[in-house]
């Protein structure tokens, strides 16, 4: 049998090398659209529906033009599971398609994450998200470890360690990455920040870019710090007991005179209603 996947650049090394040199039997068909399921493990959770609208459209006029890549569902009979090109199934189903072509290969849990990592990535089609956590599952399902994944993605270490550091972002910054309201530039500036998400609301507000986010994040460093050294260690600790007790920021500033203010940073209108609620109680 000709290996389909020789000699063909647009599929790239990575995808080539895992299936037309990896001993993976392979086999050219045409099969139902009914019959096909989303991979399980696919790395890609976002599709936009124009670029599916337009591939649709594209579909109607030439046919599907590369093969989708399967396997045979471990999970339901007489079914196949998507490894690459759930996109084209999308859209072939839209464009009411009732078989599409297919190259159906032998491919383990492992090796079909993989496949389908290898596509996407070459493809550009993973956002920083879902990159990822692509590796993070390559990692913690199936024991590889950064040096490994950078080996088989063909990208640097730093690049996967960069990656998976932006899924200790909070939740919510987690999502303005993935859905292309904060770039990956600007996200890397934002890991480790305790004020992350309060910048990253600014980026968006303002839209800053990636220069000037670092240089508000610089500013807001060395404010900070400034504010430190000017204040006494008493008021410093007066700041921290009170934040620990309340559960909300607190600003002490104390002047020559003893007098000053004393600033509550509350973060949603529960916390500012249980605030005035104890003042309130007390006084």
């Amino acid at each position: 049998m000709i290996n389909p996947f020789k000699n063909k650049k647009g599929l790239g090394r990575g995808l080539s090398s895992l299936i037309g040199d990896g001993g993976i039997k392979t086999s050219n068909d045409k099969i139902s659209i009914s019959s096909i399921v989303p991979n399980k493990n696919q790395p890609r959770k976002f599709f936009e529906k124009d670029a599916i609208e337009e591939l649709k459209n594209s579909i109607k006029e030439r046919g599907i033009i590369q093969p989708l890549i399967v396997r045979k569902s471990d999970e339901q009979d007489d079914k196949f599971e998507i490894i690459a090109g759930e996109r084209r199934w999308q859209a072939a189903q839209s464009a009411g398609l009732h078989e599409v072509p297919v190259i159906v290969i032998e491919a383990d849990n492992l090796k079909s994450l993989e496949l389908a990592i290898i596509e996407n990535v070459q493809r550009k089609d993973l956002n920083p998200i879902e990159e990822a956590e692509s590796y993070k599952k390559l990692i913690e399902n199936f024991g590889y470890d950064h040096e490994k994944v950078s080996q088989f993605i063909g990208k640097s270490r730093s690049h996967i360690s960069n990656c998976l550091r932006l899924l200790s972002l909070p939740e919510k910054l987690i999502e303005m990455i993935r859905f292309g309201k904060i770039s990956q530039g600007h996200a890397k500036i934002l890991i480790g920040l305790e004020n992350a998400m309060l910048i990253g609301e600014k980026i968006i507000k303002k839209k800053l870019s990636v220069r000037q986010t670092e240089n508000l994040v610089r500013f807001l460093k060395n404010g900070s710090k400034m504010l430190q050294k000017k204040k006494d260690s008493n008021v410093i600790s007066t700041e921290e007991d009170l934040s620990s007790r309340i559960g909300m920021r607190v600003f002490l500033n104390n002047k020559k005179n003893n007098s000053g203010t004393l600033t509550f940073e509350y973060k949603g209108l529960d916390q500012l209603d249980r605030l005035i609620s104890v003042i309130k109680k007390n006084y």
